[in-house]
């Protein structure tokens, strides 16, 4: 063989192996890159050939999977009582990404967790039987919730202080996901319902944080208790009346200038809600240990799973003394979800133990069989002490009983709160926003709830966390306890 040949023969080889590697390359690489885009039309294919599992909520399914009159996608998802649940169950749509525990939980809901397979299932490739997702949600206390809120802005979330179950999660103008499933009609509601200003797909529950206002005067009572800056809740505190802020003019008023405020105690300044104790508390500790006192609570974790992922509740840094006040009464640049201020109750009527909230009980696959259990994996972290939470729960329950809480009242059952009436807008120029968050105790059951309203039909002199929050948080009290 002469050289020409054996080059060009070398030559051809190489570009066989070349070839080899790159159709390799292209079958186990790019072929899998290609199968899991999401613009590939075989995966949606794929998840509507067959009904998909369902979420559950106290034994019965609130999705369903209906059968497709034309068109290659099989199914769709379909929703019972979708308004009511949207903010839990998000949506599983033929056109868009699925959101909350849909998005959360797609594979095992479409039968692609490897979890589900079977020794055939592998073999054969065959897409595994779905499996189901069991919520901790109460269906009681989500309607009541939801029916309370009614045609208020506003969200509301309730949590089982004892196991850390979430027993409701409502957020407020709601949508049905039913409009969503099928790609024939999604277009239109999608963009009607993000043309919306007043954004109902939004969970205010557990993705917008706003201003806490007075509610987070507990964080800071708290603060203070296991500081030692205060013995009890019933010491006089060092706050004059009015409160002039560090290094400025501005004199911080109260609500009800004829409230005992000056000098007053920690359960009478939650009583009558005493900004000028609170703020001189904050400035008084400053600003690192209320941060650290409210990060124990949750504050600035951004891995707060639900196992949704929660926006970030915010406590900040790097302030001045003026600012510092200013957080201490839940504003300047201070923010919570209502996740986070159940949170703050619950921790309290639990003798200071934070239990980790989550709304998903267990996940199971086609034949029932649990593949994970939330509530035996629920971590337990000491917030406060005993001593400091039983003396922050009666402060509270003077807040119900004779305070700035009273519409939470419930006979027979143990109540406290907290409420709150945050400024919105530059120089408070917008509505603000009612707060309320308390826990209710009764026969042996526990539960804490937040609830804020950002707008409703109220007039602005009437807008408060008494009149417009506690009500809401009563109703699902009731709901939980009865």
């Amino acid at each position: 063989m002469n050289k020409t040949i054996r080059r060009t023969s070398v030559f051809v080889l190489l570009l066989v192996f070349a070839l080899l590697i790159r159709a390799t390359w292209v079958q186990y690489y790019d072929g899998k890159a290609l199968a899991d885009d999401k613009y590939n039309r075989r995966n949606v294919i794929q998840t509507y050939a067959e009904p998909l599992g369902n979420i559950i909520v106290a034994g019965r399914s609130v999705t369903g999977s209906a059968r497709t009159k034309s068109g290659d996608l099989a199914y769709k998802r379909t929703y019972k009582d979708g308004a009511l649940y949207a903010a839990v169950t998000g949506y599983a749509s033929q056109a868009y990404a699925p959101t909350q525990l849909e998005g959360i939980y797609q594979d095992l809901l479409n039968g692609t967790d490897n979890r589900l397979k079977t020794v055939m299932d592998t073999v054969t490739g065959k897409r595994a039987e779905p499996g189901d997702v069991v919520t901790t949600i109460d269906p009681a206390v989500q309607k009541a919730a939801y029916d309370a809120l009614g045609a208020k802005k506003g969200a509301a979330v309730a949590i089982d202080p004892k196991t850390g179950k979430i027993l409701a999660v409502v957020s407020t103008p709601s949508y049905d996901p039913t409009s969503l499933t099928d790609a024939n009609t999604a277009g239109p509601a999608w963009k009607k319902l993000n043309a919306d200003p007043d954004k109902p797909l939004t969970n205010r529950a557990l993705r917008q944080p706003l201003p806490p206002g007075s509610t987070f005067k507990l964080v800071v009572a708290a603060a203070a208790l296991e500081d030692g800056l205060y013995s009890s809740v019933d010491q006089h505190t060092a706050s004059p009346d009015p409160y002039t802020l560090p290094g400025t003019t501005r004199e911080l008023s109260n609500e009800n200038p004829n409230a005992p405020c000056e000098n007053a105690s920690i359960r009478t300044a939650l009583e009558y809600s005493c900004n000028n104790v609170f703020a001189r508390m904050a400035v008084q500790l400053g600003q690192d240990k209320v941060r650290a006192m409210a990060e124990k609570f949750g504050f600035n974790d951004d891995a707060q799973d639900v196992p949704v992922r929660a926006y970030t509740s915010v406590y900040p840094s790097g302030m001045n003394e003026s600012s510092t006040a200013l957080t201490g009464i839940g504003q300047f640049d201070v923010t919570a979800t209502p996740l986070q201020m159940a949170m703050v109750s619950a921790a309290i009527a639990n003798g200071g133990k934070l239990v980790s909230p989550h709304m998903v009980a267990q996940i199971t696959d086609g034949g029932g069989d649990v593949l994970k259990n939330y509530d035996d994996s629920a971590g337990t972290k000491e917030i406060v002490s005993s001593s400091t939470a039983e003396q922050l729960q009666s402060a509270m329950q003077t807040v119900v009983e004779k305070g700035t809480g009273t519409n939470a009242r419930i006979s027979g059952v143990t109540v406290g709160g907290k409420t709150g009436t945050a400024q919105h807008g530059e120089n408070n120029s917008q509505t603000p926003y009612a707060w309320f968050t308390s826990y209710g105790k009764a026969g042996g059951k526990e539960v804490a709830v937040a609830v804020v309203v950002e707008q409703s039909n109220a007039a602005r002199s009437e807008v408060s966390g008494n009149g417009l929050a506690a009500p809401v948080a009563r109703a699902m009290m009731k709901a939980a306890l009865g």
